[in-house]
């Protein structure tokens, strides 16, 4: 057996922060607000009008078709999550983050030229969707697998902070192409641009060499931390027959839906609640690119300070908190204060951020890094099903007018979850129990 290094090796942050730089790419989804806000009818203009000067030959949508590219790709992505944690497992990262940049390209110059509901639904909802799903299970198993257990919160959040911090960029870069190139324009541009960075970073993943073992932790962390992680490495048919496989998916769906919900309104919710400001009228983006910057300080923080307090620890902390602020969201918003709207919208961003990070730390330590890729992306259904809260928004906001019970039904799944994170515990195979040194099939 191979004796642990003493240190981790350059490579290892080298695998690191090319994961966050694809992800920075990848997470154009989180900034899909900016271009929710120019699809949406203005006032004194209707949906199925259309759009003229640069956005020429697009017509105006309605707020569910506005927002069903943004939950198709999300439900794509997470069911691409599944082949692409193979792939990953199977072929290595590079294979993975390769073909995920190229279809995402494909997906943003399809919507671009399409010019049409019908291409955003093709291009950016299909396309971008399998691109992201693809591209995204490739970095953080490849990651993790340098590191020992006890760095896992915080590599994780490293890894998809940049998913993330994609939206504090590509919001303003969003609004400026727009402005200046169109719709159509921004999309094009994006696309082609995305494909390089994902491309060329992902050639920078790569797994330890055989035999490789990780620096362990300290003794007295190693201690504290035992019960907690899996000492086997489950595969996907085992784990499937958990009852906390089940958990998991529906943690992820409470954590995520209510993140998802601000991120597809924010450039909106600012519009609103800002109405009378002249500059944050003006610049209302800024509360999307505000939220990037939570985001991706989520990830990793929250991925930092659960593997000081615990995975359940923190996603109850991060859970009860949002969910207060979900409840009075409405009243921030009757209430004009630009300052609470900033608070409550980056407390959410934080936990649905911190989501993201714990729920593959939770993976891993239930299930083992050795099968991550795959057996995350089976946990990733949960990410995907969450899109149906903002989606129900859209035909909420539709028929009343405002997004008050969406957000309302989204602090209550939210409660929910926080109380399955407090009942749930790590599943212990039999040969574990008699301390067998069995491991599941391969």
């Amino acid at each position: 057996m191979a004796a642990a290094v003493d240190k981790v090796p350059g490579q290892a942050w080298v695998v690191t922060f090319a994961g966050t730089a694809i992800n920075l790419c990848l997470g154009i989804l989180y900034a899909w607000s900016v271009w929710k806000a120019n699809l949406l009818p203005p006032p004194g203009h209707v949906a199925g009008e259309a759009m003229t000067g640069l956005n020429e030959g697009w017509v105006y949508l309605t707020d569910a078709q506005a927002t069903w590219a943004y939950a198709i790709c999300g439900v794509v992505f997470a069911l691409f999550m599944i082949p692409g944690g193979r792939i990953q497992d199977k072929y290595g990262a590079k294979v993975g983050a390769t073909l995920g940049g190229l279809l995402l390209a494909l997906g943003c110059i399809v919507a671009g030229l399409m010019k049409s509901y019908t291409g955003l639904v093709i291009g950016f909802g299909l396309l971008g969707g399998m691109g992201m799903g693809i591209g995204y299970a490739a970095p953080t198993p490849a990651a993790v697998k340098w590191f020992g257990p006890h760095k896992r919160g915080l590599i994780v959040g490293l890894v998809v902070g940049g998913y993330g911090g994609a939206a504090i960029y590509i919001a303003p870069l969003g609004k400026w192409l727009i402005a200046n190139y169109g719709i159509s324009g921004s999309f094009i541009t994006l696309g082609v641009a995305f494909a390089i960075v994902v491309i060329v970073a992902g050639q920078l993943l790569a797994w330890p060499p055989e035999g490789y073992v990780p620096p362990g932790a300290p003794a007295t962390a190693t201690a504290s931390k035992a019960v907690s992680m899996t000492k086997v490495d489950w595969t996907a048919s085992d784990m499937v027959k958990t009852i906390q496989f089940y958990a998991l998916i529906f943690m992820f769906m409470g954590c995520s839906q209510s993140g998802l919900l601000v991120i597809a309104n924010a450039t909106p919710m600012l519009g609103k609640t800002a109405a009378t400001v002249a500059f944050f009228a003006a610049n209302a983006w800024l509360l999307a690119a505000y939220g990037g910057l939570v985001n991706a300080s989520g990830r990793i923080g929250t991925g930092l300070y659960s593997d000081k307090i615990g995975r359940s620890n923190a996603y109850v902390l991060n859970g009860i908190i949002s969910s207060v602020c979900l409840f009075a969201m409405p009243a921030i918003m009757k209430s004009g204060s630009i300052f609470l709207l900033f608070l409550a919208v980056g407390i959410a961003y934080w936990q649905y951020g911190g989501g993201l990070s714990l729920i593959p730390a939770f993976t891993a330590d239930f299930f083992g890094a050795k099968n991550l890729g795959f057996n995350y992306g089976l946990v990733f259904i949960g990410w995907g099903l969450a899109f149906f809260v903002p989606q129900v928004a859209g035909y909420i906001k539709d028929a009343t007018g405002s997004l008050d019970y969406a957000f309302y039904l989204s602090g209550l799944i939210l409660v929910a979850a926080v109380i399955v994170s407090r009942i749930i515990q790590r599943p212990v195979l039999e040969s574990e129990k008699t301390g067998a040194a069995h491991q599941p099939a391969r």
